[in-house]
């Protein structure tokens, strides 16, 4: 008697084993963060064999690089939304902190991939070029409100810092949890953002040191 066949799972379809790769990837980072799987256990996830991710990356890094490329994309996408609901630069950096928090909040994963694998973007030319077009977003607002090109990047740069920091701590349940604690601290991401952009006169000039690469 022949027994009854066995479906597939979804990574063994033609076509999809890519995707298929990097979303169980991308389950394994919001449980165990970047780097607490092997492309092994990405495999058995994907339900593929353990050779299979050899086709398309040549190794952890490379797919985790293509994960933090779809971080930075989204990045980009949520925060030009939220940047064109105002032609004030001061309000446009409030509304980029505020979705900066969002973001991490909403893709945790995405989140840590991005910011926490400690990728090498000069072997990723792709995952820099994203990293670039977030900066060449977000650095002509900074331009409008700074003095030179150095304290533009300054004050970008300590606006996302806050952020990134405000992001954190809600993730760590400092704030409290649920959607009121996010929106509380995306308050709070856009009120500070506004306080540093108030201090930029006193932003000291110093060698140009900016990388070129996202925030």
């Amino acid at each position: 008697m022949t027994p009854p066949a066995t479906r597939r799972p979804v990574g063994h379809h033609h076509g999809n084993l890519r995707n298929a790769l990097l979303q169980a990837s991308l389950e394994l980072v919001g449980e165990r963060g970047p780097h607490g799987f092997t492309l092994a256990e990405a495999s058995r996830r994907a339900g593929v064999s353990v050779a299979a991710p050899y086709k398309h990356f040549t190794d952890r890094d490379a797919l985790l690089a293509e994960l933090a490329t779809q971080g930075y994309r989204e990045q980009r996408t949520r925060f030009a939304a939220a940047m064109n609901a105002d032609e004030d630069p001061v309000e446009q950096l409030a509304s980029f902190a505020a979705a900066y928090v969002r973001f991490a909040a909403e893709e945790p994963a995405l989140f840590d991939v991005t910011f926490n694998a400690g990728l090498d973007k000069s072997r990723f030319a792709e995952l820099a070029s994203t990293g670039d077009e977030v900066a060449g977003l977000l650095l002509p607002v900074a331009r409008q409100l700074a003095p030179t090109p150095d304290a533009a990047f300054d004050l970008l740069l300590r606006v996302a810092a806050a952020a990134h920091g405000l992001a954190v701590f809600l993730r760590q349940g400092l704030f409290g949890m649920g959607s009121a604690a996010l929106a509380d601290t995306e308050k709070k991401a856009a009120r500070t953002a506004r306080e540093i952009t108030g201090q930029v006169a006193s932003l000291p000039e110093r060698p140009s040191t900016a990388p070129t690469s996202g925030c």
